[in-house]
């Protein structure tokens, strides 16, 4: 099991992972307090929405992708007459 050495190396952690100064602080505050299952829960909320904003770009990413395909499709038909 890995432990952080440092608050820093936690505080690293999560703004890497793109967290917010509030959320940082309430997470820190919830883990000096020994309120890890609070932490834990924000984590995995904060994580929740980020996938949700990925599946959303993955959408926009296939009709993009589904629109460049027809363009190209009808391109080739055009060129071949």
């Amino acid at each position: 099991m890995i432990v952080y050495r440092c608050e820093e190396d936690i505080i690293r952690n999560l703004k890497d992972a793109g967290c917010g100064e509030a959320m940082i602080q309430e997470f820190m505050e919830n883990l000096h307090c020994g309120k890890k299952g609070k932490g834990t829960q924000l984590l995995e909320e904060y994580r929740c929405r980020l996938l949700e904003h990925l599946h959303q770009d993955q959408k926009q990413i296939d009709c993009l992708d589904y629109l460049l395909f027809m363009m190209k499709k009808e391109q080739e038909k055009q060129d071949t007459i």
